[in-house]
C-alpha cells in the first residue's frame, strides 16, 4: 500500500468523511422523525448510525480471510431502505425494523456463496424496477418536510417553502458550477447553507447542541430487543438483494479504478462483509449498509487509492460517533432545508432506477409490461393501501406494503416472461453488471 504521512492520512481520511456525511445523516434524519423519536433519540440514531458506518467500512476494507472485499471503499447507509423503514415502523414499530434488518444481513451472508444464481432472478428490469418504486415512494416525504412538516403550524408557509427553494437551487448551482471533490459534497453545502439562513430567519434552535454531552459510550438494542415479523423481514430482505447486486457493480468499477482484476470469490468476500455489517446495524439498531459509490468517485478524482485512508475514514467516522455534540448539531437542520435536499436526492434514487431500465431490452413488450405492471401496482398499493382494508391482517401486512408487492410482482413477472435468461453465465452476469456501474462511480 501507498506510504502517506499522518497529515496526509487523516486529511484525505476526513475528505471521504465528508464526501459521504451528508448521505450517511440524512437517513437518520428522515426515518428518525417519520417514526415518532424525539430530539435526544434522533441524536443518538445519528451517532450510532455514524458509528456503525465506521465498523462496516473497516469490515470490508481490513476484512478477513473470508471477509471484506479489501479495496478502499466506505460504507454507509443505503437510501433504498428509507422507505421500507418507515412503512416497517409505521405499521409494526421500530424494534421490528431492527430484527428485520438483522435477518436481512444473515440472509446476505447465506445467498453471498450463491451469488450467480441470486443475481438470475434479479436482472435490471427487476431491479430498476424495484428501485424506481421505492425513489417514488419517497417524493411524498420530501415535498412534506420542504413545507415544513406534517402537524406543523406553519405547514406550506411561504417562509419555508422560501428556504426548501434555496437549499434545492444551492444544490443545482453547485453542481452546475463546481468540479470535483467540491461537486462531491454540494449537498452537506447547501445543508451548511441552508441552516445559516434559516438562523437568520430565526428557525434554528441551538439548545440540543447545549445540551448535549461530549461524549457517550454506544450500546446495543438502544430502542429495544428487535422483534421478527415476516413481512417486515421480506421487504428488508429484498431491499438487501438489491444493494447486494448495486455493491457487485460498485466493486466492479472500482477494481477498475485501482488497476485490481475482481474475481467472483472477491465478490463473494465482500457480500459477506456487507451482510455482517447489515446485521450489526441491526444490532446496534442502526441501519443496513452499503458500498458508497460517491466514494468510488472520489478515489478516481484524487488517485490515492490506498486502503489506509478508507482505514482512517473509518475510524474517524466512529470517533465522530462517539460524540453526541456532534451528532446534535446535526438535528438543528430545519425541517424546510431537509426537504429541499431530500428532492434531489429522492430524485436521484429513481434517476437510479431508470438508469438501470435504461439497459433493458424495451423492444421486448414483455419488458414493457414487468415495469409497468410492478411500478403501477407498487405505487397504487403505496398510494391507497385502504383497497385491502377487507383482507386478513396477515395478508394486509405483506400486500399494504407497495414496495413489497411491487417488487414481488416484478421477480414473478419475469420467471414468467424471461425464464429462458435465467441460463445466463456468472461471467455474463458480472460482466453486465460492470458496464452498468463502471460509469456511475465516474
Amino acid at each position: 500500500m501507498e506510504k502517506l504521512n499522518p497529515w496526509k492520512l487523516w486529511t484525505l481520511g476526513f475528505q471521504h468523511v465528508l464526501a459521504m456525511y451528508a448521505g450517511a445523516v440524512i437517513v437518520p434524519l428522515i426515518v428518525g422523525p417519520a417514526i415518532g423519536l424525539n430530539a435526544q433519540q434522533l441524536a443518538y440514531l445519528i451517532s450510532i448510525d455514524l458509528f456503525t458506518c465506521g465498523i462496516a467500512t473497516l469490515l470490508q476494507v481490513v476484512g478477513g480471510r473470508h471477509f471484506g472485499i479489501k479495496l478502499p471503499v466506505i460504507l454507509g447507509c443505503t437510501f433504498t431502505a428509507v422507505g421500507p423503514m418507515i412503512a416497517i415502523g409505521k405499521l409494526q414499530g421500530m424494534t421490528a425494523i431492527y430484527g428485520a434488518i438483522i435477518v436481512s444481513g444473515i440472509i446476505v451472508m447465506i445467498l453471498a456463496q450463491f451469488m450467480s444464481k441470486i443475481m438470475h432472478f434479479f436482472p435490471s428490469v427487476v431491479t430498476g424496477s424495484v428501485v424506481a418504486i421505492i425513489g417514488v415512494s419517497l417524493i411524498p416525504v420530501a415535498m412534506n418536510n420542504a413545507a415544513g412538516g406534517l402537524g406543523s403550524p406553519d405547514f406550506g408557509s411561504l417562509q419555508n417553502l422560501s428556504l426548501a427553494t434555496i437549499t434545492l437551487l444551492l444544490i443545482i448551482l453547485m453542481n452546475r458550477f463546481l468540479k470535483g471533490y467540491l461537486r462531491a459534497i454540494s449537498v452537506l453545502l447547501s445543508l451548511v447553507a441552508g441552516t445559516a439562513v434559516a438562523s437568520f430567519m430565526g428557525m434554528v434552535n441551538f439548545d440540543q447542541v447545549s445540551h448535549a454531552s461530549w461524549f457517550h459510550i454506544v450500546q446495543p438494542f438502544y430502542f429495544g430487543f428487535p422483534t421478527f415479523n415476516f413481512s417486515a423481514i421480506l421487504t428488508m430482505t429484498l431491499v438487501a438483494i438489491v444493494s447486494m447486486i448495486e455493491s457487485t457493480g460498485v466493486f466492479l468499477a472500482l477494481g477498475d479504478v485501482c488497476e485490481r482484476k475482481i474475481e467472483s470469490n472477491d465478490i463473494k468476500k465482500g457480500l459477506r462483509a456487507e451482510g455482517l455489517a447489515v446485521a450489526i446495524g441491526g444490532i446496534f439498531n442502526a441501519f443496513p449498509y452499503t458500498s458508497f459509490s460517491q466514494n468510488v468517485g472520489l478515489v478516481a478524482l484524487t488517485k490515492v487509492k490506498t486502503r489506509n485512508v478508507v482505514i482512517t475514514a473509518g475510524v474517524i467516522l466512529m470517533i465522530l460517533g462517539l460524540l453526541p455534540k456532534v451528532a446534535a448539531l446535526t438535528t438543528i437542520i430545519p425541517m424546510p432545508v431537509l426537504g429541499g435536499a431530500m428532492i434531489p436526492m429522492f430524485g436521484m434514487v429513481i434517476s437510479s432506477g431508470v438508469r438501470m431500465l435504461s439497459v433493458v431490452d424495451f423492444t421486448k413488450n414483455e419488458n414493457l409490461l414487468i415495469v409497468a405492471c410492478s411500478v403501477g401496482i407498487g405505487l397504487g398499493a403505496a398510494v391507497v393501501p385502504a383497497i385491502f382494508t377487507h383482507l386478513p391482517t396477515s395478508i394486509r401486512l405483506l400486500v399494504e406494503n407497495g414496495i413489497v408487492l411491487g417488487s414481488l410482482t416484478a421477480i414473478l413477472l419475469n420467471l414468467v416472461f424471461n425464464h429462458k435468461d435465467l441460463n445466463i453465465s456468472e461471467s455474463e452476469r458480472i460482466e453486465q453488471l460492470k458496464s452498468e456501474h463502471t460509469t456511475e462511480a465516474f
